[in-house]
């Protein structure tokens, strides 16, 4: 069980991407795609483990395969929780960042300046998974929750760094993140923080 701290104190995340899947490799827009980890990667997390120091930590599951299967490969009993999805991409779920830029360079263009606010078509855009995660975040904290993992997606953990870091999305990331290591968060109850980019899995 997560450790019992006052409300005031903050929720520590620990957000870790799942493996590739084979969309990741065709450079496919996944979203809610519900596309199971590329052998390759269930071969890479069998050989991984978590570094000791997150021993006991409560650990929270995006709903979707890719990381229910990368939670069970390094052994965790990881709870489903739904604000930990994949944003929603649409319409353009399937396709190709490349290829929507061939098809309406001047459409996507525009879209593309539209930073934390761009939104595809019947999709979700970063701002607003942003306030799901900070809502599921404030509700942790209020529960008394102290500190917690996630096993989520590439879309969940830049919407938290845009956050940590005031960044809108337009533009280079003020942090380059490996996106195969944990990355620390923490929300106080006012805003977020990016408390350690890029810690590394250990080898078994």
């Amino acid at each position: 069980m997560p450790k019992k701290l006052m409300p005031e104190a903050a929720f520590e995340l620990i957000c870790l991407r799942h493996g590739p899947t084979e969309w990741n490799r065709l450079k496919r827009l996944q979203g809610r795609h519900d596309e199971p980890l590329m052998p390759q990667s269930r071969s890479d997390f069998q050989r991984l483990k978590l570094p000791a120091s997150l021993d006991g930590l409560a650990w929270y599951s995006s709903p979707l395969l890719r990381a229910r299967e990368t939670a069970q490969l390094l052994g965790l009993d990881a709870q489903i929780a739904p604000a930990l999805i994949e944003m929603d991409w649409g319409d353009w779920e399937g396709q190709r960042i490349t290829d929507l830029r061939l098809k309406d360079p001047a459409g996507m263009a525009t879209m593309e300046t539209r930073g934390l606010d761009l939104r595809p078509p019947n999709g979700e855009s970063p701002r607003q998974v942003q306030q799901r995660l900070t809502d599921w975040a404030e509700s942790m904290r209020m529960a008394g929750c102290g500190r917690a993992g996630a096993l989520c997606h590439k879309g969940v953990i830049r919407a938290l760094l845009a956050a940590a870091c005031q960044w809108d999305m337009r533009g280079k990331a003020p942090v380059k993140l490996d996106y195969r290591c944990l990355q620390h968060f923490a929300w106080d109850g006012q805003q977020w923080h990016l408390r350690q980019p890029n810690r590394a899995l250990e080898p078994r």
